[in-house]
């Protein structure tokens, strides 16, 4: 991208990232076309800020630019961000071909970014051929993100199987590929075990991909052309199986879902404090009909 094409992405993506949910509603419509988008999740500290600035590297090697979006958690106090996982980014700042930017979780309560998918678009439109997204962390319900992506990598640690136990009715069952950062550390063949277990668990219920298991150690190189080669497979896949269609179906449905519950927050501020002392079904019922009101956006 050019230093001026990078200003106006960075104008436009600002707009979206401070955007109310009846200023997204009136956006035009995104267009067919379809950029690669691969998310980045696990717990916090597995690593996925270094792993990421390794993969853009290696992802590069194809046609087209490619964007970052790194998401920091927003303090419920302050509304402040640290975007400290950009920090650890900063060898990629000189590559013309990527695009880094760091988001705020604001009022999202999923490990996300408000108007993620809108911003998704923005990229799109941009040119991007394909976007890496690091969410703020995983837990058992923290998988908003398999909605929104086409590839969902699960970076892991040695040392993480009580991490695992929490996961396993969440999105240690969505990932399609696992990734076990810092494999050189003691604990890692461990891991694996325990990811082929669930891997095993998943074949039997029938979900169709079976995901491979990545290590990673820092410093070396061939973990990384692995892992964009699995990438790359799981991409091929997705468009041969009724999963493509699905997941477009998913991404409109959390687009929605997301923009309702950030309405119902405007909602619940605008309201006079007396109102807020209702019993529950009259408050419910006031902020559904402030909700129809077509007039109220």
């Amino acid at each position: 991208m050019t230093p001026d094409e990078r200003r106006r992405l960075a104008r436009v993506l600002s707009r979206l990232a401070d955007a109310s949910v009846s200023e997204v509603l009136r956006l035009p419509q995104s267009g067919d076309g379809h950029c690669r988008r691969i998310g980045v999740t696990g717990p916090p500290g597995a690593g996925k800020s270094t792993l990421i600035s390794r993969l853009a590297r290696r992802r590069l090697t194809g046609e087209g630019d490619l964007a970052i979006l790194v998401i920091d958690p927003t303090s419920p106090i302050s509304g402040g961000a640290i975007l400290g996982d950009r920090i650890r980014m900063e060898e990629l700042e000189n590559e013309e071909r990527i695009y880094i930017r760091s988001l705020a979780s604001r009022e999202s309560r999923d490990g996300l970014a408000d108007n993620l998918p809108d911003i998704l678009a923005a990229l799109q439109s941009f040119g991007f051929s394909e976007v890496l997204i690091e969410t703020v962390g995983a837990g058992q319900v923290a998988h908003a993100i398999r909605a929104l992506v086409d590839t969902l990598l699960l970076v892991l640690h040695p040392g993480a199987g009580d991490q695992i136990q929490a996961m396993k009715s969440g999105i240690l069952e969505l990932a399609d590929i696992y990734v076990i950062a810092k494999a050189d550390q003691p604990g890692a063949k461990e891991l694996v075990a325990e990811l082929r277990s669930v891997r095993k668990e998943r074949s039997v219920a029938g979900a169709g991909w079976r995901p491979p298991i990545v290590l990673s150690s820092h410093g070396e190189d061939e973990s990384m052309q692995k892992l964009a080669a699995e990438i790359d497979r799981h991409q091929a896949w997705t468009t041969v199986s009724e999963r493509w269609e699905d997941a477009r179906v998913l991404w409109r449905a959390q687009h929605v879902e997301s923009l309702l519950s950030r309405r119902v927050g405007e909602v619940l501020r605008a309201l006079p404090r007396d109102a807020l002392k209702q019993p529950i079904d009259e408050l419910y019922r006031a902020v559904l009909r402030e909700l129809a009101d077509p007039g109220a956006m």
